[in-house]
């Protein structure tokens, strides 16, 4: 008999072997598995200082790095900064007041 032949004329040890060999894989694979701890670098980035700063801290730096900010392209100005935050409200959902935003935008305006 062939491979085949010989499997065809076996269908139970085919099946009991593929159980027993995913059984094998199941209990193999997660015997050591347990919670993982990370130690992560302390944060070093900062916003600048500025007035706004605070605002920005509290509402920005929810979902941002420091450093996300700052990679943006220098003195962009007013409209740039403006839509930034209004994309961040009306297409991220990010929870800001109308006042907050405006304080935001004058921040990053006048400091990046």
């Amino acid at each position: 008999m062939t491979g085949s032949a010989a499997r065809a004329a076996r269908p139970g040890l085919a099946r009991s072997s593929f159980a027993a060999l995913a059984l094998f894989a199941v209990s193999t694979g997660t015997a050591g598995a347990g919670p993982v701890s990370y130690d992560l670098p302390e944060e070093t980035a900062k916003l600048r200082p500025g007035p706004g700063a605070e605002i920005a801290e509290a509402h920005c730096l929810t979902c941002h790095s420091p450093d996300y900010i700052a990679m943006q392209p220098a003195k962009m100005g007013h409209a740039f900064w403006s839509a930034e935050v209004t994309k961040m409200i009306k297409v991220y959902g990010a929870p800001i007041e109308e006042a907050d935003a405006k304080a935001i935008a004058d921040y990053l305006a006048a400091t990046y």
